[in-house]
């Protein structure tokens, strides 16, 4: 049963947690790295990993691709150990950790007061994006699904709730009137679009059609608000950079396919980046 499933996975990330607090935030991090690298493949199916690398990617050999998947599932192990230290980034001391590119375009439009879009993917430690927005005085609501695991869902909700960003949108139709009512009311908004939806459009990405969210696209054309992309890389195993790109505001002529399928080649460059810091197992083209 997979309640039984979940529980059992529910107690293994709590005893991992507890070690991680022990070790502290650089030994975890490494710890992290090779449990990644042991059971992250148990998890996911290589076989969908590389077909959507040769799909994005049909240039690279297979050597590269092997290196790939190895230095994302250690990623995956990371992100895992930083959950446990991810308060600590709140603090000023966090800094040496995490370098922005791009500040001067928060601290604008906390000035301005101005609602915009925040846009991007499951790179590296994603949840430190949110963050930062909202370290910075912006007022941020985050979109996220839920994860399958119940229990585990439970400990993240509440991480992400206290630490990360407070206003957090559940995805669904209730999410997305939640979404509008705190858009009125000046907050941004901050979502990941590399995710297949059943909601969604059908555009390129990699030059193969993938369902993509039009969120993002149908607020810039509602309210006229602009869309920020921002990324974030593992500069080494604890050190980040997270680029803040410059506001893009779309014309009243531009479609929501238009900017749909814009959004998507600005997320195709960041993968390019470093491929190995994008999570490959979502089944992006299904």
């Amino acid at each position: 049963m997979k309640i039984v499933k979940y529980f059992f996975e529910f107690l293994f990330i709590l005893v991992l947690f507890f070690i991680f607090r022990i070790l502290g935030y650089k030994l975890s991090s490494n710890l992290g790295a090779f449990i990644g690298s042991l059971f992250g493949p148990l998890f996911r199916s290589k076989k969908k990993i590389l077909t959507n690398i040769k799909k994005a990617l049909p240039k690279v050999d297979e050597k590269n691709i092997e290196l790939i998947v190895k230095k994302m599932w250690k990623n995956y192990g990371r992100i895992l150990s930083e959950y446990v230290f991810i308060k600590n980034f709140r603090n000023p001391i966090s800094n040496k950790f995490l370098t922005v590119e791009g500040q001067e375009i928060l601290n604008q439009l906390k000035q301005s007061r101005e609602s915009v879009v925040f846009i991007s993917g499951h790179f590296n430690n994603f949840e430190l994006m949110a963050m930062q927005i909202e370290k910075s005085g912006i007022n941020l609501a985050a979109i996220y699904r839920p994860l399958n695991n119940i229990f585990l869902n439970k400990i993240m909700e509440r991480i992400r709730k206290k630490y990360i960003c407070k206003k957090q949108i559940k995805k669904g139709l209730g999410g997305t009137r939640e979404l509008l009512r705190l858009f009125k009311e000046n907050y941004s908004v901050a979502l990941m679009i590399d995710q297949r939806v059943s909601e969604g459009i059908k555009v390129n990405f990699y030059g193969q059609k993938a369902s993509t969210t039009t969120i993002p696209a149908q607020l810039a054309k509602k309210y006229g608000c602009k869309i920020v992309p921002i990324y974030i890389e593992r500069i080494n195993n604890i050190h980040f950079k997270m680029t803040i790109n410059k506001p893009i505001h779309y014309n009243k002529e531009s479609t929501i396919e238009e900017i749909t399928q814009n959004l998507n080649k600005w997320l195709e460059r960041m993968i390019l980046v470093n491929p190995s810091q994008w999570i490959w197992s979502h089944d992006r083209w299904k």
